[in-house]
């Protein structure tokens, strides 16, 4: 992206006029000027040189009368889904950015460029042509902050590859393969597909870590080619802030070292004697796999890093607060070393886990997987949870089905190994009422059928994000005590009542639906012959499977359930009296 498009041109501009406003700027060119009427095209020797002249020059230098518009130089079969977005204020939240880009299509990506400026370049991809197109209309010249946004077109090379090879810029020839994207970017990474680093730091130090006028933490960002979060206004007044980091675990693991390094010289300075030990926070789902079977994989971080490790306990957990807090303390060096393994650790069990809901989610009708929390990263296209965020204006904890119209509830049986009852109700019951509590659902366990019997089962009510999150978390309760081994999947079964009238339709002609049940969820899903319906008219479906294969399973036959009587409905009405039709 080095050729550049200089737009306003003057009748009366020469080439040599072009020339010596570039030389006078300090802007090295490559190839002579290229003058048309009323256009101009150069070639830069490189991108950054391309972006300093668009910087300097557009819209602020004039020649004869008129004032130049810089930018770079895209054929039309290149204009399709890529746009530069610059101008951007300098301390702005990247979530503020993100919303503002979500607000005109798909973002497919969204990569920082580093340059010489104050304000931030961004290069954006979006999932469509007509989407980059909107927001190109729309958010050029938008204001930010006291700054107007720039936003143009760049060379789209996939969507040359699509077209004919000929044509472009009359007087342009192809000059050899396409550009790839400049060695010197600093990527943005896809929050999608990495895990953000979270730490906690004293709020006495959040001043030094950001530095004059946002100095250090710009100089962080820039070195690490991360984004960095500080999330200043969270929990006023606490002692302690949240700072989450986006990036490849090698720039997480440098900026998390760097930030050590400016807490250590800011205590120095300021004659804090005691330790300041490296705090990162993690969900929970991630904590039992990190800390392992009788805390075998914490003990070796801890002897292989020389350092030592706490985690907080699970009492602190609340709704708003599914993390953790991991203490580590020793030498800066150790507690980096540490960082680097735990962040392994965690960053395994997230990929293990969320590779099947990102596979799964858009399957499963009726509910709204990135509304739950129960995964960090997927909660906003990547945007982690805050450390202790309120609940949206009119919630009642866990109870609202997030700005949908209120579902019905369910009922679903989960049968647990009968030695698991213990840490599933908790000490004094703490377990399952905190579960309670936190899903929105009603969660009891069934008596024991006898003495002897290897499974017990829990009987859980609620709407289906209440089902999805108690159920989540009793299949991690079992996998973090160790009632699975650590390459066993946790595979539990759960019955579900349908009315009897609806069984047929769940089996389908020859076993035809329940078979494609079971090929699109991999759970095994049986409706038993010859049952009995209840004294509701119900009947019962076996579903067996590991959690995303259950919860897409039930979430199917729930969906058949409506059908059917949405179905039932309309031939209910019309056995009613003729009178009542009649005028």
């Amino acid at each position: 992206m080095n050729k550049l498009y200089i737009g306003n041109v003057s009748e009366q501009a020469s080439a040599l006029d072009l020339e010596s406003i570039f030389e006078q700027w300090k802007i090295p060119f490559s190839a002579p000027f290229l003058v048309k009427s009323g256009y101009a095209f150069v070639d830069c020797p490189d991108e950054k040189v391309a972006m300093r002249a668009i910087d300097t020059l557009s819209g602020k230098v004039e020649l004869h009368g008129k004032v130049l518009e810089v930018e770079h130089s895209v054929p039309k079969r290149q204009r399709s889904c890529k746009l530069q977005i610059r101008n951007i204020p300098p301390h702005m939240q990247w979530e503020v950015l993100d919303g503002l880009l979500a607000q005109y299509g798909t973002v497919e990506s969204c990569e920082q460029v580093n340059t010489d400026t104050e304000t931030a370049v961004v290069n954006v991809r979006y999932a469509a042509k007509d989407q980059a197109r909107e927001a190109l209309d729309k958010l050029n010249g938008f204001l930010m902050e006291n700054y107007a946004l720039k936003v143009s077109y760049i060379p789209d090379e996939t969507a040359a590859a699509d077209a004919p090879a000929v044509g472009g810029r009359r007087g342009f020839n192809p000059r050899g393969p396409p550009r790839q994207g400049s060695p010197s970017l600093g990527a943005r990474p896809k929050l999608q597909s990495d895990v953000p680093l979270r730490m906690l730091v004293p709020t006495q130090f959040v001043g030094a870590i950001i530095g004059k006028e946002g100095a250090t933490i710009r100089n962080i960002t820039k070195q690490t080619h991360s984004k960095i979060d500080i999330h200043r206004k969270e929990n006023a007044g606490a002692a302690e802030k949240p700072i989450t980091v986006h990036s490849t675990p090698e720039g997480c693991s440098s900026a998390c070292r760097n930030i050590m390094e400016i807490m250590q010289k800011e205590a120095i300075d300021t004659k804090i004697t005691e330790e300041i030990p490296l705090k990162i926070l993690a969900h929970n789902n991630f904590v039992g796999r990190l800390i392992g079977k009788e805390g075998r994989n914490l003990k070796k971080i801890e002897q292989d890093t020389d350092t030592k490790i706490t985690i907080s306990p699970l009492q602190d957990l609340t709704l708003y607060n599914p993390e953790r807090t991991i203490t580590v303390k020793g030498t800066l060096e150790a507690c980096a070393k540490a960082e680097e393994e735990i962040m392994k650790k965690i960053r395994e069990s997230y990929e293990n886990d969320v590779a099947a809901m990102h596979l799964q989610s858009n399957l499963i009708p009726g509910l709204n997987l990135n509304a739950l929390g129960i995964f960090p990263g997927a909660a906003s296209g990547g945007m982690s949870p805050s450390v202790v965020s309120g609940p949206p204006a009119g919630a009642q904890a866990g109870y609202q089905s997030f700005g949908q119209p209120q579902v019905e509830s369910e009922t679903v049986h989960l049968f647990i190994p009968a030695l698991a009852v213990g840490a599933i109700i908790g000490k004094q019951g703490q377990h399952i009422k905190q579960l309670s509590r936190f899903a929105g659902a009603s969660i009891k366990i069934a008596p024991a059928d006898g003495i002897d019997t290897k499974q017990r089962m829990v009987i859980i009510t609620g709407p289906p994000e209440a089902q999805f999150k108690a159920q989540g978390r009793i299949f991690g309760k079992l996998k973090e005590e160790n009632f699975f081994g650590p390459k066993e999947e946790v595979k539990l079964e759960a019955h579900i009542k349908v009315p009897s009238f609806a069984a047929g339709r769940v089996i389908g002609k020859g076993g035809k639906t329940v078979n494609e049940l079971q090929n699109l969820t991999s759970a095994e899903v049986v409706v038993p012959r010859d049952q009995t319906p209840d004294e509701n008219d119900q009947v019962v479906v076996k579903i067996t499977g590991h959690f995303y294969a259950s919860q897409l399973a039930q979430r199917k036959i729930q969906e058949i359930i409506s059908q059917v009587r949405r179905q039932q409905q309309p031939k209910a009405s019309a056995t009613g009296p003729p009178v009542a039709r009649r005028k």
